[in-house]
């Protein structure tokens, strides 16, 4: 007897976490899978897609009214606001809204996935202690991660389906015009560097080069995610999802500087959303001469990301044991993973 085949709704589809996980939920071959997200996209196979504003709980109602036999609900969503505190609202309204919209009505639902990240640990508020661990207690609100696993927590007791709160690093992949895409504002500023005639220079606070750091690549998050959402011995659980070893940007930014041809020249705190704010014509024109895909430059890279991450002049890092202590054993080496992303972006004739 073979196994059903199980039904996902993935939301926020179209970002790099979302994306990736839909890609890894094809390969597996025995899911069908419903995106989520604001701009919708193509039915290809047993991936379909629904366009919705789900900060509208009647319009996510009636939109996702016949998603009545959802087995997983995977939620990856995100909205950016200017403060942490106008980010609480949107961000748990939207997990909300879509849930309220499809656990009533699904009967064989078994897990919903909240993709979380280390805010829980407070690590965007300064330095936090590290290793960070899932255990740890929570910081002063507000936090809309912790709002939103607390939203489950509450619903989920004395129903059958279960959660999980997935916590990630910096996660690393191909997704255009998402507003945390690291890999993408590195190789557009290696890029132009190289185009300028200039060495590359690391462009975050003093003490950034060299903090102790590790990010998470979205194939193995994807993975990661997958099994958890299927064991039920992870359920109702938080776990840290990272590649599994640390750097410093002071070892590695020399290896990318080679990748594209470049010499490093030393460090020089700036901030790339200023920078870089007066650099669409030499995009424009970088485009024309390397025959790069019409992207436009204000999709190409999410400059205020770069200086987010880049300003982080302490350690942060998770520990990821609990995940591998519960059967999840693979790691990457961050080192490759972003070569490979440049390779992809390349490929893909996003960057020259």
């Amino acid at each position: 007897m073979t196994e059903k085949t199980k039904q996902a709704v993935v939301v926020g589809a179209n970002g790099i976490i979302g994306s990736n996980l839909i890609a890894h939920l094809v390969e597996l071959g025995d899911w069908d899978i419903v995106g989520l997200s604001r701009r919708g996209g193509e039915t290809v196979g047993k991936v379909s897609h629904i366009a919705v504003d789900l900060l509208n709980a009647a319009e996510a109602k009636a939109k996702l009214s016949h998603l009545t036999n959802i087995t997983h609900i995977f939620y990856a969503a995100y909205q950016d606001r200017p403060s942490w505190a106008e980010l609480v609202a949107p961000n748990l309204a939207m997990l909300v809204n879509v849930v309220n919209a499809i656990e009533p009505i699904a009967p064989s639902l078994e897990h919903i996935s909240l993709m979380q990240g280390y805010k829980v640990y407070g690590a965007h508020l300064g330095p936090f202690k590290t290793p960070a661990r899932e255990a740890d207690a929570n910081h002063m609100p507000p936090e809309f991660n912790i709002d939103q696993q607390d939203f489950l927590e509450a619903l989920q007791k004395g129903k059958s389906w279960n959660w999980s709160a997935l916590r990630p690093s910096v996660v690393i992949g191909f997704a255009l015009g998402n507003p945390m895409n690291l890999a993408s504002v590195i190789a557009v500023y290696a890029s132009m560097s190289k185009e300028l005639g200039i060495p590359l220079r690391f462009p975050g606070k003093p003490g950034a080069y060299d903090s102790l750091l590790e990010m998470t690549d979205a194939g193995l998050l994807a993975r990661a995610t997958v099994f958890i959402a299927t064991n039920p011995q992870c359920g109702n659980q938080a776990f840290n999802i990272n590649n599994g070893d640390l750097f410093r940007w002071s070892e590695l930014w020399p290896r990318i500087a080679q990748y594209f041809g470049l010499d490093v020249a030393p460090p020089l705190p700036m901030s790339l959303n200023v920078i870089m704010a007066d650099k669409a014509k030499l995009w424009e024109q970088m485009v024309e001469k390397h025959g790069l895909a019409p992207t436009p430059y204000s999709d190409v890279s999410a400059w205020g990301f770069g200086d987010f991450v880049f300003g982080w002049d302490y350690d942060f890092f998770a520990d990821g044991t609990k995940l591998r202590r519960a059967g999840f054993h693979e790691y990457i080496h961050t080192e490759e993973m972003f070569l490979r992303v440049f390779d992809d972006l390349k490929a893909r004739k996003i960057i020259p």
